[in-house]
């Protein structure tokens, strides 16, 4: 999923990220998230969240050959969430 469309970032990008140990303010600076119109911020901050060593929640998983992340409840709950993928749809 796109997760910052200003920056054409997707939750997979910012989880390896995460996974290489970077924090979301490296992560800002790296990819670009969240410094244009800042509508992804908070979504990228759950993510990164989740996804954070000490808090492990993404998981990956092999479906049909391809890595797949699976997000939590709490993000697919969250107002940004949801406010992205209404937006997709439309």
């Amino acid at each position: 999923m796109i997760v910052c469309v200003c920056h054409r970032v997707s939750d997979r990008e910012i989880a390896r990220h995460v996974r290489a140990g970077l924090s979301f303010d490296d992560i800002q600076f790296e990819l670009g998230v969240a410094t244009q119109c800042g509508q992804c911020e908070s979504c990228a901050r759950d993510v990164v969240a989740q996804c954070s060593a000490s808090h492990p929640i993404a998981a990956l998983q092999r479906e049909t050959g391809h890595q797949v992340i699976q997000l939590t409840s709490s993000i697919a709950d969250s107002k940004a969430w949801n406010r992205s993928r209404s937006s997709a749809a439309v």
